[in-house]
Protein backbone atom coordinates (compact mmCIF):
# COMPACT_ATOMS: atom_id res chain seq x y z
CA UNK A 1 0.00 0.00 0.00
CA UNK A 2 1.39 3.42 -0.98
CA UNK A 3 1.97 5.96 1.78
CA UNK A 4 -0.80 8.27 0.52
CA UNK A 5 -3.29 5.39 0.81
CA UNK A 6 -1.98 4.65 4.29
CA UNK A 7 -2.47 8.31 5.28
CA UNK A 8 -5.97 8.16 3.82
CA UNK A 9 -6.76 4.98 5.74
CA UNK A 10 -5.16 6.41 8.89
CA UNK A 11 -7.40 9.49 8.65
CA UNK A 12 -10.54 7.44 7.98
CA UNK A 13 -12.18 8.08 11.37
CA UNK A 14 -11.35 11.80 11.24
CA UNK A 15 -12.59 12.02 7.66
CA UNK A 16 -15.87 10.30 8.51
CA UNK A 17 -16.33 12.54 11.55
CA UNK A 18 -15.62 15.82 9.76
CA UNK A 19 -16.65 15.21 6.14
CA UNK A 20 -19.93 13.46 6.94
CA UNK A 21 -20.96 16.45 9.06
CA UNK A 22 -19.95 18.94 6.34
CA UNK A 23 -21.80 17.00 3.62
CA UNK A 24 -24.89 16.67 5.79
CA UNK A 25 -24.94 20.44 6.35
CA UNK A 26 -24.37 21.11 2.64
CA UNK A 27 -27.26 18.81 1.72
CA UNK A 28 -29.54 20.53 4.25
CA UNK A 29 -29.21 23.99 2.70
CA UNK A 30 -30.14 25.28 -0.73
CA UNK A 31 -28.06 28.46 -0.41
CA UNK A 32 -25.06 29.71 1.53
CA UNK A 33 -26.20 32.01 4.33
CA UNK A 34 -25.09 32.88 7.86
CA UNK A 35 -27.01 29.95 9.38
CA UNK A 36 -25.13 27.63 7.03
CA UNK A 37 -21.76 29.11 8.06
CA UNK A 38 -22.64 28.86 11.77
CA UNK A 39 -23.55 25.18 11.48
CA UNK A 40 -20.36 24.56 9.55
CA UNK A 41 -18.33 26.26 12.27
CA UNK A 42 -19.97 24.10 14.93
CA UNK A 43 -19.15 20.92 12.96
CA UNK A 44 -15.47 21.96 12.76
CA UNK A 45 -15.36 22.52 16.52
CA UNK A 46 -16.84 19.04 17.04
CA UNK A 47 -14.04 17.64 14.84
CA UNK A 48 -11.50 19.05 17.35
CA UNK A 49 -10.27 21.78 15.05
CA UNK A 50 -10.76 24.13 18.02
CA UNK A 51 -13.07 27.11 18.47
CA UNK A 52 -10.55 29.80 17.53
CA UNK A 53 -9.37 27.91 14.44
CA UNK A 54 -12.93 27.06 13.37
CA UNK A 55 -13.77 30.77 13.59
CA UNK A 56 -10.69 31.63 11.49
CA UNK A 57 -11.57 29.02 8.86
CA UNK A 58 -15.14 30.32 8.58
CA UNK A 59 -13.91 33.91 8.39
CA UNK A 60 -11.69 32.97 5.46
CA UNK A 61 -14.56 31.00 3.94
CA UNK A 62 -16.83 34.06 4.02
CA UNK A 63 -14.14 36.05 2.21
CA UNK A 64 -13.58 33.25 -0.33
CA UNK A 65 -17.33 32.95 -1.02
CA UNK A 66 -17.52 36.68 -1.62
CA UNK A 67 -14.45 36.58 -3.84
CA UNK A 68 -15.63 33.63 -5.97
CA UNK A 69 -19.34 34.41 -5.95
CA UNK A 70 -20.09 30.86 -4.80
CA UNK A 71 -23.76 30.32 -3.87
CA UNK A 72 -24.14 26.53 -3.99
CA UNK A 73 -23.40 24.80 -0.63
CA UNK A 74 -21.91 21.88 -2.58
CA UNK A 75 -18.96 24.11 -3.54
CA UNK A 76 -18.01 24.71 0.08
CA UNK A 77 -16.14 21.42 0.47
CA UNK A 78 -13.64 22.41 -2.21
CA UNK A 79 -13.21 25.89 -0.76
CA UNK A 80 -12.65 24.44 2.73
CA UNK A 81 -9.98 22.10 1.42
CA UNK A 82 -8.14 25.05 -0.18
CA UNK A 83 -8.34 27.10 3.02
CA UNK A 84 -7.14 24.27 5.27
CA UNK A 85 -4.23 23.45 2.98
CA UNK A 86 -3.16 27.11 2.98
CA UNK A 87 -3.33 27.18 6.78
CA UNK A 88 -1.20 24.04 7.09
CA UNK A 89 1.48 25.11 4.63
CA UNK A 90 4.84 26.32 5.89
CA UNK A 91 8.37 25.15 6.51
CA UNK A 92 7.71 21.55 7.53
CA UNK A 93 11.15 20.19 6.60
CA UNK A 94 13.55 19.01 9.29
CA UNK A 95 16.70 21.16 9.28
CA UNK A 96 19.68 18.84 9.64
CA UNK A 97 21.90 20.63 7.14
CA UNK A 98 24.78 21.54 9.50
CA UNK A 99 26.19 18.40 11.05
CA UNK A 100 26.25 16.87 13.50
CA UNK A 101 22.66 18.12 13.70
CA UNK A 102 20.87 17.75 17.03
CA UNK A 103 17.19 16.87 17.30
CA UNK A 104 15.83 17.21 20.82
CA UNK A 105 12.61 15.20 21.24
CA UNK A 106 10.28 16.18 24.08
CA UNK A 107 6.77 15.29 25.24
CA UNK A 108 4.84 13.83 28.16
CA UNK A 109 4.99 10.13 28.91
CA UNK A 110 2.62 7.96 26.89
CA UNK A 111 2.47 10.02 23.69
CA UNK A 112 4.79 7.71 21.76
CA UNK A 113 8.01 9.67 22.24
CA UNK A 114 10.35 6.67 22.43
CA UNK A 115 8.84 4.93 19.40
CA UNK A 116 8.88 8.23 17.50
CA UNK A 117 12.64 8.53 18.07
CA UNK A 118 13.11 4.95 16.85
CA UNK A 119 10.97 5.54 13.76
CA UNK A 120 12.69 8.85 13.03
CA UNK A 121 16.08 7.13 13.32
CA UNK A 122 14.90 4.53 10.81
CA UNK A 123 13.61 7.25 8.45
CA UNK A 124 16.94 9.09 8.58
CA UNK A 125 18.86 5.83 8.08
CA UNK A 126 16.78 5.15 4.94
CA UNK A 127 17.98 8.54 3.71
CA UNK A 128 21.57 7.37 4.19
CA UNK A 129 22.27 9.37 7.37
CA UNK A 130 24.46 8.09 10.17
CA UNK A 131 22.36 8.41 13.33
CA UNK A 132 23.22 8.36 17.03
CA UNK A 133 20.57 8.23 19.76
CA UNK A 134 21.15 9.85 23.17
CA UNK A 135 19.10 8.07 25.85
CA UNK A 136 18.71 11.16 28.06
CA UNK A 137 15.39 10.14 29.63
CA UNK A 138 17.18 8.71 32.65
CA UNK A 139 14.07 9.10 34.81
CA UNK A 140 12.57 5.86 33.45
CA UNK A 141 14.78 2.79 33.10
CA UNK A 142 12.25 1.36 30.62
CA UNK A 143 12.84 4.31 28.28
CA UNK A 144 16.54 3.43 28.00
CA UNK A 145 15.76 -0.25 27.34
CA UNK A 146 13.12 0.61 24.73
CA UNK A 147 15.47 2.99 22.94
CA UNK A 148 18.13 0.31 22.80
CA UNK A 149 15.70 -2.03 21.03
CA UNK A 150 14.72 0.71 18.57
CA UNK A 151 18.37 1.61 17.94
CA UNK A 152 19.04 -2.00 16.95
CA UNK A 153 16.00 -2.06 14.65
CA UNK A 154 17.02 1.19 12.96
CA UNK A 155 20.72 0.24 12.86
CA UNK A 156 21.52 3.42 14.75
CA UNK A 157 24.16 3.90 17.43
CA UNK A 158 23.23 4.74 21.02
CA UNK A 159 24.82 6.48 24.00
CA UNK A 160 23.30 5.70 27.40
CA UNK A 161 24.02 6.04 31.11
CA UNK A 162 22.39 4.34 34.07
CA UNK A 163 18.96 5.19 35.45
CA UNK A 164 19.03 8.45 37.42
CA UNK A 165 22.09 9.85 35.64
CA UNK A 166 22.31 13.54 34.69
CA UNK A 167 20.50 13.93 31.32
CA UNK A 168 22.82 16.76 30.27
CA UNK A 169 25.81 14.47 30.86
CA UNK A 170 24.28 11.89 28.51
CA UNK A 171 23.83 14.59 25.86
CA UNK A 172 27.43 15.76 26.34
CA UNK A 173 28.78 12.22 25.90
CA UNK A 174 26.56 11.71 22.85
CA UNK A 175 27.88 14.91 21.25
CA UNK A 176 31.48 13.87 21.91
CA UNK A 177 30.78 10.43 20.44
CA UNK A 178 28.91 11.94 17.49
CA UNK A 179 31.79 14.24 16.59
CA UNK A 180 34.36 11.45 16.95
CA UNK A 181 32.35 9.02 14.82
CA UNK A 182 31.26 11.51 12.17
CA UNK A 183 27.52 11.05 12.64
CA UNK A 184 25.04 13.20 10.74
CA UNK A 185 22.23 13.43 13.31
CA UNK A 186 22.05 13.06 17.09
CA UNK A 187 18.53 12.24 18.31
CA UNK A 188 18.05 13.12 21.98
CA UNK A 189 15.36 11.62 24.18
CA UNK A 190 14.23 13.62 27.23
CA UNK A 191 12.09 12.97 30.30
CA UNK A 192 8.33 13.52 30.02
CA UNK A 193 7.63 15.19 33.35
CA UNK A 194 5.37 18.14 32.57
CA UNK A 195 3.69 18.17 35.98
CA UNK A 196 6.79 19.85 37.43
CA UNK A 197 7.43 22.62 34.91
CA UNK A 198 10.12 24.29 37.00
CA UNK A 199 12.23 21.14 37.11
CA UNK A 200 11.62 20.42 33.43
CA UNK A 201 12.59 23.97 32.48
CA UNK A 202 15.84 23.75 34.41
CA UNK A 203 16.65 20.37 32.86
CA UNK A 204 15.95 21.55 29.30
CA UNK A 205 17.92 24.76 29.82
CA UNK A 206 20.91 22.77 31.04
CA UNK A 207 20.68 20.47 28.02
CA UNK A 208 20.37 23.47 25.68
CA UNK A 209 23.47 25.08 27.22
CA UNK A 210 25.49 21.91 26.63
CA UNK A 211 24.32 21.64 23.01
CA UNK A 212 24.97 25.33 22.26
CA UNK A 213 28.38 25.25 23.91
CA UNK A 214 29.56 22.07 22.21
CA UNK A 215 27.89 22.54 18.81
CA UNK A 216 27.40 26.30 18.31
CA UNK A 217 27.14 26.07 14.51
CA UNK A 218 25.15 22.84 14.15
CA UNK A 219 21.52 22.61 13.02
CA UNK A 220 19.19 22.25 16.00
CA UNK A 221 15.57 21.15 16.19
CA UNK A 222 13.25 20.74 19.17
CA UNK A 223 10.33 18.47 18.30
CA UNK A 224 7.31 18.08 20.56
CA UNK A 225 5.55 14.71 20.29
CA UNK A 226 1.76 14.88 20.75
CA UNK A 227 -0.87 12.15 20.81
CA UNK A 228 -3.65 13.01 18.33
CA UNK A 229 -6.19 10.94 20.25
CA UNK A 230 -6.14 13.54 23.06
CA UNK A 231 -7.63 16.21 20.77
CA UNK A 232 -7.67 19.68 22.30
CA UNK A 233 -5.55 18.45 25.22
CA UNK A 234 -2.69 18.12 22.73
CA UNK A 235 -2.91 21.87 22.09
CA UNK A 236 -2.84 22.52 25.84
CA UNK A 237 0.30 20.38 26.15
CA UNK A 238 1.92 22.27 23.29
CA UNK A 239 1.15 25.61 24.98
CA UNK A 240 2.74 24.37 28.20
CA UNK A 241 5.89 23.16 26.49
CA UNK A 242 6.07 26.34 24.42
CA UNK A 243 6.35 28.25 27.73
CA UNK A 244 9.28 26.06 28.73
CA UNK A 245 11.32 25.86 25.52
CA UNK A 246 11.48 27.09 21.94
CA UNK A 247 9.73 24.52 19.76
CA UNK A 248 10.64 24.16 16.09
CA UNK A 249 8.13 21.48 15.16
CA UNK A 250 5.43 19.02 16.15
CA UNK A 251 5.26 15.26 15.67
CA UNK A 252 1.64 14.12 15.81
CA UNK A 253 1.24 10.41 16.57
CA UNK A 254 -1.67 7.93 16.58
CA UNK A 255 -3.65 9.67 13.85
CA UNK A 256 -4.89 6.25 12.75
CA UNK A 257 -6.66 5.71 16.08
CA UNK A 258 -8.68 8.90 16.36
CA UNK A 259 -11.56 10.92 14.94
CA UNK A 260 -9.82 14.04 16.28
CA UNK A 261 -7.26 14.54 13.50
CA UNK A 262 -8.62 18.04 12.93
CA UNK A 263 -6.38 19.06 15.83
CA UNK A 264 -3.53 19.26 13.27
CA UNK A 265 -5.07 22.46 11.89
CA UNK A 266 -5.64 23.89 15.36
CA UNK A 267 -2.02 23.29 16.37
CA UNK A 268 -0.69 25.00 13.26
CA UNK A 269 -3.07 27.96 13.45
CA UNK A 270 -3.24 28.64 17.20
CA UNK A 271 0.40 27.99 18.07
CA UNK A 272 2.20 28.87 14.86
CA UNK A 273 4.31 25.71 15.10
CA UNK A 274 4.67 23.54 11.97
CA UNK A 275 3.73 19.87 12.07
CA UNK A 276 6.87 18.15 10.74
CA UNK A 277 5.98 14.48 11.08
CA UNK A 278 2.83 12.41 11.46
CA UNK A 279 2.40 8.85 12.68
CA UNK A 280 -0.35 6.73 11.18
CA UNK A 281 0.45 3.22 12.42
CA UNK A 282 2.65 0.94 14.50
CA UNK A 283 5.16 -0.11 11.85
CA UNK A 284 8.69 1.29 11.72
CA UNK A 285 7.95 3.15 8.45
CA UNK A 286 4.62 4.62 9.64
CA UNK A 287 6.20 7.94 10.63
CA UNK A 288 6.67 10.26 7.67
CA UNK A 289 7.32 13.95 6.93
CA UNK A 290 4.15 16.02 6.97
CA UNK A 291 2.82 17.23 3.61
CA UNK A 292 -0.09 19.70 3.71
CA UNK A 293 -1.30 18.80 0.21
CA UNK A 294 -1.29 15.06 0.88
CA UNK A 295 -2.85 15.49 4.30
CA UNK A 296 -5.79 17.61 3.15
CA UNK A 297 -6.27 15.37 0.11
CA UNK A 298 -6.55 12.34 2.40
CA UNK A 299 -8.74 14.25 4.86
CA UNK A 300 -11.21 15.21 2.13
CA UNK A 301 -11.17 11.73 0.58
CA UNK A 302 -9.55 12.77 -2.68
CA UNK A 303 -7.36 10.60 -4.88
CA UNK A 304 -3.61 11.05 -4.84
CA UNK A 305 -2.44 13.83 -7.14
CA UNK A 306 1.04 13.49 -8.59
Amino acid sequence: MGFFKRISEGLRRTRENMMNAIEEIANSFTAIDEDFIEELEESLIMADVGAATASEICGRLRARIKQTGASDPARVKGLLREIMEEMLEGDCALDISRTPAVVLVIGVNGVGKTTTIGKLAAELRREGKRVLIAAADTFRAAAIDQLEVWAQRAQAEIVKHTEGADPAAVIYDAICAGRARGVDVILCDTAGRLHNKKHLMEELRKIARVIDRELPDASKETLLVLDATTGQNAISQARNFKEVTKLTGIVLTKLDGTAKGGVVIGIRQELGIPVKYIGIGEQVDDLRPFDAHQFTGALFGEEEIA
